[in-house]
């Protein structure tokens, strides 16, 4: 694998982190009521984020 490809798979995996925080963080604001009228459960949110961004 050359030293480009790497730093590519590097810099796609920090976007994608950094994406799954923010979205992760964003849900955290919203209370349980407007969580639950989309259909969400508080410990439900990380895996929520982590679906978006995929």
């Amino acid at each position: 694998m050359s030293v480009a490809r790497v730093a590519e798979s590097i810099a796609r995996s920090w976007t994608r982190f950094r994406l799954i925080r923010e979205t992760v963080a964003e849900l955290q604001l919203l209370d349980d009521r407007e969580l639950a009228d989309l259909g969400i459960d508080r410990y439900d949110i990380p895996r929520v984020a982590r679906e978006a961004v995929n």
